[in-house]
């Protein structure tokens, strides 16, 4: 539950003044008027009143920097900006964190908002406070597409921030708090904005780092401003419930403690009852009203240690029904955010429904506070980072997640990757070898797979839950143990698993493996193409003599040269120059018919037969053959024909045959033109696209007498399209897959000998 906190009396201020804190053991301090700011000297007994030891020089210097350094600024309520970096200390001072903390609070928006500068506050407060006000500095003049961007952005460097100290973190999240707090005075748009990213990012950033209390308010903070009517109807509908239960709650927690008191046990019962937000979208996901809820209240048993817990579990199952499904033990299985409970729902007193979370005091702390309940924000000793790295399970999470995010491609990617992160409730799988690997609900074998390792991920092609074989899409539940089996064969996952994952793990593994197979398919090629005219020209290649001629092709690496090749964004003989200064380019010479009767091809692309061996032509094994290859749009190309490659910048190499109408269009590029080969072993025989035009007689079973010719000769009719010619007669376009000429010639003799058929003719497009 949350409690009002007052201020003390300096400064008239509307209601954003007031600050709404979680509930904690702080010691009692004097009421006073809201319309009052803090003092320096209440800030300091506060932080006094937990830690004896502060720095109470740091504190008044930083109180009096904040102050004058904002000097007149104003909020939008119309009151002093500095109330603002006031009460997100105050709220900092609830969690008992370190004076560095209250520090940076203090001044988080000096560097963005004022004429102070990182250097001025490392020069007067030291490097560490200096590096977490910088962390929290937004980006400025930053120029960016999109909202979305700009969000994304800031959330990047917020995150890699908190990488380096995660008390960033609880600043930026107390800030928003307060933000929230006093939401009303901002103009109408962009109050549906900060409510909007604040449920999408920090309530679940937030969640993920155990700070559940902090969680629930900004959710129902922005459900009150993006959904006023639902939110009024359900606190409306639950103080109604409360009034009515209030006995039947008393009574409950009376029994329940009574019964621990009886077996022996010192127990503290508090019943609660659940958040606005919460009610609402348990509603919404599983489309009941609000009279169907039986869980709206719920008891807290904070007990004494581990074994108490356990031992109360056991009173409580036998001396109440126990409702089947609703039993959960994050003690031995703690979540991500290192939420530790034991979760059970029993037929309790009145027969009601009864919702129980048994945990020590120190679980109960973690629960509702997270990172910041840990020791060692408060004694000063060591890095805050360090030891988390160590001992905390969510900063674990959120330092891996930051790790895999931050290669996102572009800033809209990363942020939709993050909430994928954030929003997820879990499941539980096992390895054969009972190593844990939590996951999202409604995570497949994919996630799985790349939660274990990214190489696993790569190289998945099949999986085992349960001992049974199941889908790579196969959703996990509960318990699952899941074998997944791999193949050296397969070194980049398919790019349609993307679609299929759902962590930003995977994700973003998937999209990176894709591009890199891509990049290693594009220099492939371009390696061959240079190869190739080094070959021809008789010029001696080495990489050693390439890589000094580097910063004249302006590219990092040896492979960035060639999956520019590859692309066509550098032609070979650019190459060729930038390592021979003397080479000349060969003049493309033109053989054949005149421009406009056939197609005019250069010297060094007349093509070349399954049977013809040239030596710098380039081998072409398929679509399969590692190289980025594909065949012409509007016929194809199959063994057997003469045939020639053009290069397109970003898409690699096309295949026509030279026969192809098409090849016209690229007479004045006789630098696209490229030397190409088949090369197709017999043993592994593949398909090839040919399109062929069928004009046959337009009478039933036409169509079937068509399909049955091609699939008696092994042929594979990949797309068909049909146009009535006259009334007697239809064309039909028929994309086929064929091994080579000899069986598209087959199987074109075949259809020539059918009655209905008029005519077959190959397109060559």
């Amino acid at each position: 539950m949350a409690v009002s906190r007052q201020s003390p009396p300096q400064i008239q201020a509307a209601s954003d003044s007031v600050a709404v804190v979680p509930q904690q053991p702080v010691p009692a301090r004097a009421k006073t008027p809201r319309s009052r700011m803090m003092r320096q000297y209440d800030l300091v007994e506060r932080v006094r009143s937990y830690n004896p030891n502060t720095n109470e020089d740091l504190l008044n210097r930083a109180y009096v920097y904040a102050m004058k350094a904002h000097g007149s600024q104003t909020r939008a309520s119309g009151d002093p900006y500095f109330t603002h970096p006031l009460e997100v200390a105050a709220i900092l001072t609830d969690l008992k964190l370190d004076d560095a903390t209250i520090v940076a609070a203090l001044l988080h928006d000096t560097i963005e908002d004022t004429e102070a500068t990182r250097a001025e506050i490392d020069q007067i407060f030291g490097h560490e406070i200096g590096a977490l006000v910088e962390g929290l500095t937004k980006l400025k003049r930053l120029e960016l597409v999109s909202r979305e961007a700009k969000q994304a952005e800031n959330l990047r460097k917020l995150l890699l921030a908190i990488a380096d100290d995660v008390r960033v973190l609880l600043v930026k999240l107390a800030d928003r708090l307060h933000n929230m707090r006093t939401l009303e005075f901002v103009p109408e748009a962009s109050r549906r904005r900060i409510a909007e990213e604040t449920l999408d990012i920090y309530a679940p950033l937030a969640g993920r780092m155990g700070m559940q209390e902090m969680r629930e308010e900004l959710e129902d903070l922005s459900f009150r401003t993006l959904d006023a009517d639902a939110y009024n109807v359900v606190m409306q509908r639950l103080d109604a419930l409360t009034e009515r239960n209030r006995n039947l709650i008393s009574e409950i927690e009376s029994q329940l403690a009574k019964k621990f008191r009886d077996n022996g046990l010192s127990a503290r019962v508090i019943g609660r009852r659940k958040k606005p937000f919460s009610i609402w979208t348990k509603m919404e996901r599983k489309s009941v009203g609000f009279e169907q809820l039986s869980d709206i209240f719920g008891f807290r048993v904070i007990m004494p240690n581990v074994e108490c817990c356990y031992r109360a579990l056991g009173i409580v199952h036998t001396t109440w029904p126990v409702v089947p499904g609703r039993f959960k033990d994050y003690i031995s299985t703690p979540k991500q955010n290192d939420y530790r409970s034991i979760h059970t729902t029993v037929i309790g007193p009145g027969q009601q429904r009864v919702e129980l979370q048994i945990r020590t005091e120190d679980m109960d702390q973690i629960a509702e506070l997270g990172i910041a309940a840990h020791a060692f924000y408060k004694d000063g000793i060591g890095s805050p980072t360090e030891l988390l790295k160590r001992e905390s399970n969510a900063f674990a999470w959120l330092r891996h997640t930051i790790g895999i995010l931050s290669e996102s491609a572009n800033p809209e990617e990363f942020l939709e990757h993050t909430k994928l992160e954030l929003f997820h409730d879990q499941v539980f799988c096992f390895t054969p070898k009972g190593k844990l690997i939590a996951l999202p609900r409604h995570a497949n074998v994919i996630d799985f797979a790349y939660a274990v390792h990214t190489d696993v991920g790569n190289s998945a092609v099949g999986s085992k839950i349960n001992g049974k074989f199941a889908p790579l899409s196969s959703e996990l539940q509960n318990g699952d143990e899941v074998e997944v089996l791999t193949s050296d064969a397969q070194s980049a996952p398919p790019s349609a698993w993307e679609g299929l994952a759902v962590t930003g793990k995977a994700r973003a593994a998937i999209r990176r493996a894709t591009r890199t197979a891509v990049r290693d398919q594009y220099a492939g090629l371009g390696r061959r193409i240079v190869e190739r005219l080094f070959e021809r020209t008789k010029l001696e290649y080495a990489d050693d003599k390439l890589k000094g001629a580097l910063p004249r092709l302006a590219r990092a690496s040896i492979d960035d040269v060639m999956a520019a090749v590859g692309r066509g964004e550098i032609k070979a003989s650019d190459v060729a120059r930038a390592m021979y200064p003397d080479y000349k380019e060969e003049r493309a010479v033109r053989y054949g018919p005149k421009k406009g009767t056939a197609p005019a091809v250069p010297a060094a692309a007349k093509g070349a037969t399954d049977t013809q061996r040239v030596p710098s032509a380039i081998p072409i094994r398929g679509i399969n053959s590692g190289l980025p290859v594909k065949f012409a749009p509007n016929g194809g190309a199959v063994p057997g024909d003469r045939i020639v490659g053009i290069v397109t910048p970003g898409e690699g190499i096309t295949i026509y045959p030279i026969q192809s109408p098409a090849l016209k269009d690229f007479e004045e590029e006789p630098e696209r033109w490229l030397d190409v080969r088949w090369d197709v072993d017999e043993g592994t025989p593949q398909r090839f696209p040919a399109r062929i035009r069928v004009e046959n007689v337009n009478e039933p079973g036409s169509l079937a007498q068509v399909a049955t010719v091609i699939a008696e000769h092994d042929g594979n009719i990949d797309n068909i399209s049909m146009s009535r010619r006259s009334p007697d007669f239809t064309e039909l376009t028929i994309d086929l897959e064929v091994y080579d000429l000899k069986h598209l010639s087959a199987i074109i003799n075949q259809l020539r000998a059918k009655a209905i058929v008029a005519r077959v003719d190959r397109v060559n497009g």
